[in-house]
C-alpha cells in the first residue's frame, strides 16, 4: 500500500473520530446534564462503542479528554457542587452472551486459580444516586455527575417517602458514623401512566419515558414538584463507611443496607458459574415487563470483596463488574408519513410509516399511534425524528417526537375526512367516542378485516386462512363475507398464487373443521363491537344457543352477570339488521353449528352443581401451573363464585404461584401480607374455599 494511501487512512480515522467525539460528548449532555435525550440510550451505546473501537485501532490519534472515557455528566450549575469521597464510576456493557463470556474469561485469568462467585442485580432504569448519613441521619443526596462531582439535591431526595431519614439498625445493629449509601432513583410504571394522563388532562407536554420522568423530576428547583413525581429507591452499593462493620462479600453489604432500613431489589441473585449468570439475564430478559418499573439490563458483579480489589479498575469502569444489556426497546428514527388503516369495525386508525430500523428484536417500518387524540397530544409530524418503541410481542408504537430535531417548517397532522378506500367514504368521529369511523358498511376494508377476523386464531382459527389468501379471494369477488368461505371449493383455491391442489384441499378441510366451533367462538367471530371472547362465553353459558342470544332483548342481554348495559345494546343493535340477519341465515345454510338447548341446560346443571365456595373472594393466578392452564385456573375461580383478575390489589384473597411467576405480581402480595398458594393450596381452596 502506498504511503499516500495511508495517509489517506488515516485522515479518514480521524475525522470519524472528530465526528463521533462531537457526537458522543453532544449526547452525553443532554442525556446526563438535560434530561432531554434526542436518541435512545441503544443509539448513544452504538456511537460510544464505535468510538471506543476507533481509538482503540489508532492509538496515534488519542486524546487525554475522549467522551468515551467520560461517566456521566458535568454537574448542573443549578445546584452546588458535590464531590465524592468515593468516585461513582460508569459499567462497561456486554451486549450478548459471547461478551459476557469474553468478560468472564478475563476475570478468570486475572484471578488465577481463584474460583469467582456472581452477584446479579436488576439494571434499574434511573438515575444513580449517592446517600450520605451522619450518625444514621440524613445529610446530603447527590446525583453521579461526571463521577468526582455530584449535584446536590438534597431536599428534592428528602421527599421521596421509602428513603429513611434516620437510620436505626434492625437486631441491635450498630449504625456507622458515616455511610454513604448508593443506589438508582426511578418512577414506576404505573406512576408514570399517572403522570401522563395528568399532563393529557391538562393538555400539557406528555413524558417520553419514565427514566427522563424521573432524572427530571429530581432536577427541579422547587422540591415540591418533586414531592408530586411518586419516585421510588433501591439501594445496591456502599460508599463512602466509617466506624462500620468489615464485609467479605457484596451480597453481605446488600443485607447489611436491607438491616439499616433501606430498600434493596428483591431479584439479587448469588450464582457460582457464568452459564447460570447467562441464564439468568435470559429469564429476566423474557420477563422484564413482569415488573413496576423498567429495566434495561442485568448488572453482573464479583460477590468476593478482597477478588474486587485485585481486579481494579479501568479508567472509567471497574474490571470486577460488568452491564449485560437487553436487545433495546427504544430506538430513534424518521417518520416518512402518517397514514390511516380501517379495521373490521370500520375504525380508522392511524400508522407511522418509518424509516426502517431494528427494534424489540425486529426491524420495525411501521407503528401505531393509536387514534386522533394521540396523534394531537404526542405532536409527531412526517419528517420528524421519532422515539419508537416495542415491548416484546407488543405492536410497534411511537412514543413521541425529538423536537430539537424537528425540521422547519412543518405543521400538525390534520386527520383525514373521506376513507382511503375506494369508495372515498366519510369519516366520522360519534360525539364522545375517542375513534373515527368509516360509516359504509360496503367499505371494502371493513369487508377484508371482517373475513380476516372471522378465520384467525381467537375466532373460527381457521389455519390457512391468511391476510395474503383473503386479499386474493375479495380482489377475485370470490368472497363477499365470512359465510362465503364455507362454499369455496378446492378447485377455486388451487388457481391461487401459492396455493397447490394439496394446499387448495387442506383449506378446504380447515373451513369444513370450523363449522363445529363452540358457540363463544362464533359469537366471537361475528365482529360485534364490545363483544370479546369473555362476553361471548358468558352468552354461550346463559343462552346455550345463537338463535336464543339472537332473540334476546336488550335488557335480557345485561341482566347477564358481566355483560352490562353498553354491551347489551351494542348486541341487541347489531342482530337487528337486516344485513345481520340476513348473514347469520346464510350461516345457517353452511351448516355452521349454532349451539344446542341440551347442551345449554347441561351447561347450566354443571354450573350449578358447583359450590359456590369463593363468592365474593378475589383470587390472582401468576405463573405456570402443572394442573391447569391459565384460562382452566381462571375459570375454576369465577364457576365457584370467585374474581380472577389481573392484578393484585388489597382486596386480593390470595394469590396461586405457579412456575415463572410475575415478579410484580408476587412483590406487591408479599408487600401487602396476602397469602401466597402453591398448587396444592390452591386445589384446596377450590374444594372448600378456605385457605390451608
Amino acid at each position: 500500500m502506498s504511503e499516500r494511501s495511508e495517509r489517506n487512512i488515516d485522515t479518514g480515522a480521524a475525522d470519524r473520530l472528530s465526528e463521533l467525539r462531537a457526537q458522543v460528548a453532544y449526547h452525553n449532555r443532554r442525556y446526563h446534564e438535560l434530561d432531554e435525550p434526542e436518541i435512545s440510550d441503544a443509539d448513544f451505546d452504538l456511537l460510544a462503542r464505535e468510538l471506543r473501537e476507533l481509538e482503540a485501532e489508532h492509538p496515534e490519534l488519542a486524546v487525554d479528554d475522549s467522551p468515551a472515557e467520560a461517566v456521566g455528566g458535568a454537574p448542573s450549575v443549578l445546584f452546588a457542587p458535590v464531590v465524592h469521597a468515593v468516585p461513582m464510576t460508569s459499567l462497561d456493557n456486554a451486549m450478548s452472551a459471547d461478551e459476557l463470556h469474553a468478560w468472564g474469561n478475563r476475570v478468570r485469568r486475572s484471578l488465577g486459580d481463584s474460583p469467582a462467585r456472581f452477584v446479579c442485580e436488576l439494571k434499574i432504569d434511573g438515575l444513580a444516586m449517592s446517600l450520605r448519613y451522619e450518625r444514621g441521619r440524613y445529610v446530603q443526596a447527590a446525583t453521579r455527575g461526571d463521577g468526582r462531582v455530584g449535584e446536590d439535591v438534597t431536599p428534592n431526595v428528602a421527599t421521596i417517602g421509602v428513603i429513611p431519614k434516620q437510620l436505626k439498625g434492625r437486631k441491635g445493629l450498630a449504625v456507622p458514623d458515616v455511610v454513604e449509601v448508593r443506589g438508582e432513583i426511578y418512577m414506576t410504571i404505573a406512576g408514570f401512566d399517572r403522570l401522563n394522563a395528568a399532563a393529557d388532562a391538562a393538555d400539557g407536554r406528555r413524558f417520553v419515558n419514565p427514566r427522563n420522568s424521573a432524572a427530571g423530576s429530581l432536577r427541579q428547583k422547587d422540591p415540591e414538584v418533586t414531592a408530586k413525581r411518586e419516585l421510588a429507591f433501591w439501594a445496591y452499593q456502599l460508599g463512602e463507611v466509617v466506624g462500620g462493620p468489615a464485609f467479605t462479600s457484596h451480597h453481605e453489604t446488600l443485607q447489611f443496607l436491607t438491616d439499616l432500613g433501606f430498600p434493596v431489589n428483591p431479584e439479587v441473585k448469588v450464582l457460582d458459574s457464568l452459564e447460570d449468570v447467562f441464564q439468568h439475564c435470559a429469564h429476566w430478559q423474557d420477563h422484564r415487563h413482569d415488573l413496576d418499573y423498567e429495566i434495561d439490563g442485568v448488572v453482573v458483579k464479583i460477590d468476593d470483596l478482597a477478588q474486587r480489589l485485585e481486579l481494579g479498575f479501568t479508567s472509567r469502569a471497574p474490571r470486577w463488574a460488568i452491564a449485560y444489556k437487553f436487545p433495546p426497546e427504544e430506538r430513534t428514527t424518521v417518520l416518512r408519513d402518517i397514514q390511516v388503516s380501517i379495521g373490521r369495525t370500520g375504525r380508522a386508525t392511524p400508522f407511522a410509516v418509518l424509516e426502517p430500523v431494528f427494534v424489540g428484536g425486529s426491524t420495525v417500518g411501521m407503528a401505531t399511534l393509536h387514534n386522533e387524540d394521540q396523534v394531537r397530544v404526542k405532536d409527531v409530524r412526517p419528517g420528524d425524528t421519532v422515539v419508537v418503541r416495542k415491548a416484546g410481542d407488543v405492536i410497534p408504537e411511537v412514543v413521541g417526537p425529538v423536537l430539537s430535531l424537528r425540521p422547519d417548517g412543518t405543521s400538525p397532522w390534520q386527520f383525514p375526512t373521506t376513507c382511503p378506500c375506494p369508495l372515498r367514504s366519510t369519516l366520522t368521529r360519534p360525539e364522545g367516542e375517542a375513534d373515527t369511523r368509516c360509516v359504509d358498511p360496503a367499505c371494502p376494508f371493513q369487508r377484508d378485516q371482517r373475513v380476516i377476523y372471522w378465520g384467525s386464531r381467537g375466532a373460527m382459527d381457521i389455519e390457512g386462512l391468511g391476510e395474503r389468501t383473503v386479499m386474493q379471494l375479495t380482489s377475485l369477488g370470490l368472497v363477499e363475507d365470512p359465510a362465503d368461505i364455507y362454499v369455496l371449493t378446492a378447485e377455486q383455491l388451487a388457481t391461487l398464487e401459492g396455493f397447490a391442489s394439496a394446499s387448495a384441499q387442506k383449506l378446504v378441510t380447515a373451513i369444513a373443521d370450523s363449522k363445529t366451533r363452540p358457540l363463544p367462538r362464533l359469537l366471537t367471530a361475528l365482529g360485534v363491537k364490545h363483544l370479546g371472547p369473555a362476553a361471548a362465553q358468558l352468552l354461550a353459558s346463559e343462552f346455550g344457543t345463537l338463535d336464543r342470544v339472537m332473540a334476546a332483548s336488550s335488557d335480557e342481554l345485561a341482566a347477564v352477570d358481566g355483560i352490562g348495559p353498553v354491551i347489551a345494546a351494542s348486541i341487541a343493535s347489531w342482530f337487528e339488521l337486516p344485513a345481520s340477519r340476513a348473514f347469520i341465515e346464510k350461516l345457517r345454510a353452511a351448516g355452521v353449528d349454532f349451539g344446542s338447548e341440551s347442551a345449554a341446560a347441561a351447561a347450566a346443571a354443571a354450573r350449578a352443581a358447583v359450590p359456590q365456595v369463593l363468592a365474593g373472594k378475589t383470587v390472582v393466578v401468576t405463573g405456570t401451573l402443572a394442573g391447569f392452564s391459565r384460562e382452566e385456573a381462571e375459570l375454576a375461580i369465577t364457576s365457584r363464585g370467585g374474581k380472577s383478575p389481573g392484578s393484585v390489589s388489597a382486596k386480593t384473597y390470595a394469590v396461586v404461584v405457579g412456575e415463572s411467576p410475575g415478579a410484580s405480581k408476587l412483590t406487591k402480595a408479599e408487600q401487602l401480607g396476602i397469602p401466597i398458594l402453591d398448587e396444592t393450596a390452591f386445589r384446596h381452596l377450590l374444594e372448600t374455599g378456605e385457605l390451608a
